[in-house]
This record gives C-alpha cells, structure tokens and sequence, in this order.
C-alpha cells in the first residue's frame, strides 16, 4: 500500500497482538552485566534475588538467551481491555511543520492509569499472586507505575503498598487519589516509615525526593514482611523492558502491514522501560544485522545519566539496599532538582539500555524542561493529545529532527513513543504558562561530587 494511503490511526486486531514477550537480550553479542552482590560483589544468585523479587520475574531478570518469553493467557486477556494501542501518522503536525519528514507515534494513554506501565504492572501482579503472596510494595516517581500497580493489583485482589517520591505526591494529589481508589495505600517518600527513610531525611533535610529513595524504602517494607510481600519494579530491571516489548512488537507488526520502515525511532529515558520497549524488537533487527535504524534516547537536562553519568557499577538506589548493576549513572546519592519530568528522574539506567549506547548502537540527547513544555503544548495544539511530560521528550526531538527534514530535503520516517498523557500534570502546566518554570542544569562540580561516592567494584 502507498504512503498517501495510510490512514491516521493503525488498528491491529486482537488476534494480531503479540502471544510472547521479546528478550532483545538474546540477540546482543556482548550481554549486559550481571547485577552484583554489594556484600561480596560476585553475581547474585536466583535465592538471593528471590528475597526481594517474585520468583518467576527473577527467572525472567536472569534470562540473557531466549529470545521468545510466552505471554499468560491471563495477562493476554487483561491487555486486551486497552490493547492493541494504536499506531498514529501525525499527517497534522508535519503540515504544520512543513516537513517532507513522515512522522508517526504509538500512543500508550488509552487506558485509566494513563500510561504504558500497565504492560508490566498487569505482569508483575499476576505473578504475585501465582506465588501467593499477600502483597507487593513498590515506588512511584510521577505517579504512573504506582497508578499502573493499583490497578493490577485491585484486579488480582492482592494488597498494593506505594512510596511516591515528595516532590511528586505533593504536586500530583489526583494521581495519588486514584491509586488509593483502586485500593493502594501510598507514602511520600523519603518517610520516617522505615529505617532507610529515616537516615536519608536526617542526611538531606528538606529534600524532595527521589526515585532512587523510594525504591530503597519500598525495598526494606517488603523484606521486612517476612515473605509476605515482594517488590516490583516500574522501570529499569530487564523483566521490565521485556513485558514492554508489547509496545515495540504491535509497532513493528502495525510498520510492517503496510510497508513502513522508520529511519529515526526515539523514546524518552528515565528508567528505560517505554524506551526498551519501543525499540527492543526494531533493535533486534539491526543486531541480526537485518535492517538499520536510529535510535535517539531522549532525557533531561536536570537528570542526564546517559549524555553525563559515567558507565560503572553503581547502587540501583539511594538507601544501597539493592543490588549493584553496570549502568549510565550519576551516583546513586545524585539528587535531581523537582522538575516537571517525574518518571525521569531516575540516577541511573536500565543495564540492557546502557550497554546498547556503550556499544554505541543507540544515541542520547538531554533537553532543558521548558523546551519540552514548548514541543508539548505545540502537540497538544495540533495533533489534539495533551501529553504527558515524560512523553514530550520524545516530541521535543521528533520535533527536531523533522526540522532538520525541512532545512534538507529528506523524507525521512520518524517514530516516536507517545507513553501517555499529562491529564494530572496540570501544575507543570500551569507554571509552564505562569512564566514560572526553570531550566536547572547540575554542574559539573555537582555530579563529580556524586561520581566520587561511587562503590569500589574490582
């Protein structure tokens, strides 16, 4: 079919949604690091993670060479309440753009937690509750992983503990409400709750927060139950980035029905999890050496592990409770600045994604905050979405290099991943037009500071 012909949204049917999770894993020569052990910095082992993690996602954190993970027929089920998600050609924004660039989004906001993170959290929960497990514990940075959980776990009828990072609990109070509607229970982190809480506070009085911070805290509730509970992870483990490879999978199958091939693919950073998914199948390709593409990973200038950190072991979060992963990171003591961008203020980055940039098969750009509120309100104007803030990193450079179409002449194919909308980021919004946001770049000084706090790994 011709390029004129395609329509503005691609459907797939249900039974062209994807029956098994992708492990681009299996395809990368070089695989990621393990996690370590900080006690003895020697891999940790199945038992060990089975303290914190259900035991058949730690199967799935571990497992560097099958390809193909099927998908439960329960999960399948559930995703299809709000899958498959639709593949969009902005046709709106490159008129208005005058670009000869072809421009396309996967929108991942057609469901009640507003986001992509229902992919994994629909996973995480069944699993839990496969276990028997009374409950699991979790953090939450904007709101959408904790929103993504609730709902989850309300459907298994399993009990949900969030920590959601201050800064965020106090800026996005209806976020917060509709993970206690669906049943959640949920603390501003750090909190005097647990002993990991306690110490950061009295270390950082005053502070905002961070996701690195709620994780240790939602870490230490669930050891702490003595089996009862386990933790789950939005963002960041490869388990993650392998029930998001929905999102890359539908993409692909919806690209290749009508003889689409993208030359840019970009997705915002923070954790990794939207970005891993989008790009994992498509990522895949290029590693079997059956196709080339670009891939842009997009993150904030406020928090800029992949265009400033520095690829060593580190602390997946601030308490160091966890283990130790080889990742882009700014330390694991690294305090972001509140910005606007909740679910991407993460320290570090998924390991699967930072061995992909270390190998030099994916770039990074960072962006100040107010230009992506510029590129957010340009696309919510005209293409009639108004996105989420983490979304609109991704615009901001699909944006860019559209631009750069027009100056040259090329028709080149853009995708990008839209992960959801900013419907309870109104107060981001609202300074946006207040004149009242700041661009806060940390220094050089800062982050060597962070960088010299590093653990000693051999």
């Amino acid at each position: 079919m011709a390029n004129q012909n395609i329509p503005y949204k691609i459907y797939l049917s249900e039974d062209e949604m994807p029956d098994s999770w992708y492990n681009v894993r299996a395809d990368m020569k070089i695989k990621p690091a393990p996690l370590l052990n900080p006690a003895t910095c020697k891999p940790v082992t199945p038992e060990e993670l089975e303290v914190v993690f259900c035991k058949e996602l730690v199967k799935q954190e571990l497992n560097n060479d099958d390809p193909w993970i099927p998908i439960p027929e329960e999960i399948r089920d559930f995703y299809k309440m709000y899958r498959p998600a639709p593949l969009v050609r902005a046709y709106c924004l490159e008129k208005k753009l005058q670009t000869p660039a072809k421009i396309y989004y996967k929108f991942e906001g057609n469901n009640t937690s507003g986001s992509h993170k229902l992919n994994s959290a629909i996973a995480q929960a069944y699993y839990a509750k496969k276990q028997g497990l009374k409950g699991v514990t979790t953090e939450t940075g904007a709101g959408q992983w904790g929103t993504a959980l609730s709902m989850a776990c309300s459907f298994f009828d399993i009990d949900c503990k969030v920590y959601m990072v201050k800064v965020s609990y106090q800026q996005k109070p209806f976020r917060r409400e509709v993970m206690r509607t669906y049943g959640a229970s949920v603390t501003p982190s750090p909190s005097d709750t647990t002993e990991v809480g306690r110490k950061i506070l009295a270390e950082f009085p005053g502070t905002n927060g961070s996701l690195g911070c709620a994780i240790s805290e939602a870490v230490e509730a669930a050891v702490s139950t003595g089996g009862e509970y386990r933790y789950v992870l939005g963002s960041v483990l490869s388990q993650v980035l392998l029930h998001q490879s929905v999102i890359g999978l539908e993409t692909m199958t919806a690209m290749d029905k009508y003889n689409i091939k993208p030359d840019v693919i970009i997705g915002c950073a923070g954790g990794g999890s939207n970005l891993g998914g989008l790009i994992s199948p498509f990522m895949g390709r290029k590693l079997r050496g059956e196709a080339d593409y670009q891939f842009i990973a997009v993150e904030p200038a406020s928090c800029p592990s992949l265009t400033r950190g520095v690829y060593a072991y580190d602390f997946c979060d601030t308490g160091k409770v966890c283990p130790l992963a080889k990742m882009y990171t700014l330390g694991s003591g690294f305090m972001p600045s509140p910005n606007h961008a909740g679910g991407l203020r993460y320290h570090g980055m998924s390991s699967v994604l930072s061995e992909l940039h270390h190998q030099g098969l994916m770039e990074a750009r960072s962006v100040t905050q107010t230009e992506v509120f510029e590129a957010a309100e340009q696309f919510a104007r005209i293409e009639g979405i108004l996105p989420a803030p983490e979304s609109a990193h991704a615009i901001r450079v699909a944006i860019d290099e559209a631009i750069k179409c027009k100056e040259t002449g090329e028709e080149k194919t853009i995708l990008f991943g839209l992960t959801g909308t900013g419907y309870f980021d109104m107060f981001a919004y609202e300074k946006f037009h207040n004149n009242e946001m700041s661009d806060y770049i940390p220094t050089d000084e800062e982050l060597e500071k962070s960088f010299a706090n590093l653990p000693d790994v051999k």
